[in-house]
């Protein structure tokens, strides 16, 4: 009791052990050093032409000796990593092909950008016909009419697709980590519904590739949206009427709740909260443009304190959302304090019965969601998002109502899974291979803190405790158990091979895994 007072896991004495010695810090490398390596990189070998690997003929590519690659196919060969055991899961990168080239099947992934809109966006030539009769109409475009009385533009509502989210179990959007890899990982493991990771409305808006691999839909996640940030309606409202004429998703999101100061500085996120007229635009604009169903995430408000999403929810379903998701902390709070839940409760009763109110915060076991929903039976359903980060199998565990106490051996296997759906997502040669490790290393940033429930004298785990140093009931166990990066990089060595020499890798953020502030 003495320790989970103060929020350290109690692990049973037999398995505790001396906390390890710190690591000595490497120095980090300069900008000007890494441009320098990368352009020494691409003069390497290994730098092989994609068309050239593909085709394993020179004169496949169209640039010739302009091509900023290599075309030496025997030099690459000499040189060429090993390959990884097993067969190719699926591929276009001929000779680069890790897997020895046991080529089969077709790309199960939707919402490819396409070019056609990406240059049309590129060149401020795209059209948003509906976006912008519905700004005009709600007097929200920059060029207002001088006389509003244009029949033709007489706004309709529209009518939007059904959509259920009750007793459904939802993964949050989560930046980073909540790649189309791991939601595949969650839906093998019994989520229902998943959303992308948050993307910025003006990045989509300028045809940033990047940003809309954001949008991409494994053809397994049945009920998927995407969700999206933007300060202003004019730029929201393009948005959401270019990602349903461009993507095949069952609802649109817009973020309201995300704490970070870069998307705070620019008006967006938790920064809303402060100007719920602003708010009520955005939606009511989304919403009359598309019909798809809009769907909202909030926080409780932007200061400690000051609460006040219980006298905006009774008008959030006149404003055109279909569903809300509240989660019980402030902007300010960020994580440092437990979710209110009692607040989420406050206000799902004060919510229209037309509008479902889904609670998120700390949820990570099969207790905590039936003790949400026995509290408070109007809520729709919970939201699971650093939960899912440490044990995906949280999924499994509520639908089987267990504590599972889930094997070393098990886990393993489920990241096995995820390397494999990885190298379908970022490709099978040695760059999407690393590109795969290195989402891998940053989600076992967060498989660290589980404990698992063998090892446990109270159960369930709670997702503040923090874990002492501890023995797992096998090698592997420890060696998962580990906070540091360096075995991290062993674990993935069991699913991915070895690593290029020289190789180092710093988690995107250094602090306590539980306070990334991006998964808001």
């Amino acid at each position: 009791e003495e320790l989970v007072a103060k929020s350290i896991a109690p692990v049973k004495r037999e398995y505790l052990r001396p906390p390890p010695s710190a690591p000595l810090l490497k120095d980090k490398k300069s900008k000007r050093q890494i441009k320098r390596e990368r352009r020494e990189e691409q003069k390497s070998p290994l730098h092989l032409c994609p068309k050239v690997a593909k085709s394993g003929k020179v004169s496949a590519c169209p640039y010739g000796d302009k091509c900023r690659f290599s075309h030496d196919v025997e030099a690459f060969k000499a040189v060429k990593p090993a390959d990884i055991e097993g067969s190719c899961p699926f591929c276009s990168y001929g000779l680069a092909c890790r897997f020895a080239g046991t080529h089969r099947g077709k790309s199960s992934e939707l919402n490819f950008f396409s070019k056609d809109t990406q240059k049309l966006l590129w060149k401020n030539k795209m059209k948003f016909p509906k976006a912008e009769a519905t700004l005009k109409l709600l007097g929200l475009d920059a060029r207002p009419l001088k006389k509003a009385k244009d029949k033709s533009l007489k706004l309709h509502p529209r009518e939007k697709k059904l959509i259920d989210f009750r007793d459904k179990l939802y993964l949050a959007p989560l930046t980073t980590v909540g790649n189309l890899p791991f939601r595949r990982v969650c839906k093998v493991l019994g989520a229902d519904v998943t959303c992308g990771e948050m993307a910025m409305c003006t990045n989509l808006l300028q045809g940033q590739a990047a940003e809309w691999a954001l949008l991409r839909r494994h053809s397994s996640e049945n009920l998927f949206g995407v969700q999206i940030c933007g300060a202003y309606p004019d730029t929201v409202t393009k948005t959401v009427e270019l990602i349903e004429q461009e993507c095949s998703v069952d609802f649109i999101d817009i973020n309201m709740g995300c704490p970070i100061d870069v998307v705070v500085n620019k008006g967006g996120g938790s920064a809303l909260l402060t100007k719920p007229m602003r708010m009520k635009s955005v939606v009511e604009a989304a919403s009359s443009t598309v019909g798809t169903p809009v769907t909202i995430k909030v926080r409780t408000a932007y200061f400690e304190g000051k609460n006040r999403i219980d006298s905006l929810i009774a008008d959030m379903g006149s404003w055109g959302a279909t569903a809300v998701t509240i989660h019980g902390r402030s902007r300010q709070q960020r994580y440092s304090k437990p979710a209110d839940w009692d607040y989420v409760y406050q206000c799902v009763r004060k919510a229209p019965k037309s509008l479902q109110v889904l609670g998120n915060g700390d949820v990570f076991s099969y207790v905590d969601w039936n003790n949400h929903k026995t509290e408070c039976p109007e809520l729709s359903t919970c939201m699971i998002a650093r939960g899912a980060l440490v044990k995906p199998w949280i999924f499994t565990e509520i639908k089987e109502q267990r504590h599972w106490d889930i094997t070393s051996g098990e886990r393993l296997d489920i990241l096995k899974d995820y390397a494999r759906f990885g190298l379908q997502h970022w490709g099978s040669d040695s760059k999407g291979v690393e590109t795969t490790r290195h989402f891998l290393l940053e989600w076992l940033g967060y498989t660290c803190r589980y404990v698992p429930v063998g090892l446990l004298d109270i159960i369930p785990q709670k997702i503040n405790w923090r874990s002492p140093s501890y023995y797992g009931r096998d090698d592997l166990e420890t060696l998962m158990a580990s906070d540091s990066a360096a075995d991290w990089v062993r674990i993935s060595e069991l699913v991915l091979g070895k690593v290029p020499s020289g190789y180092s890798f710093a988690p995107k953020h250094k602090s306590n895994a539980y306070d990334r502030a991006e998964n808001g």
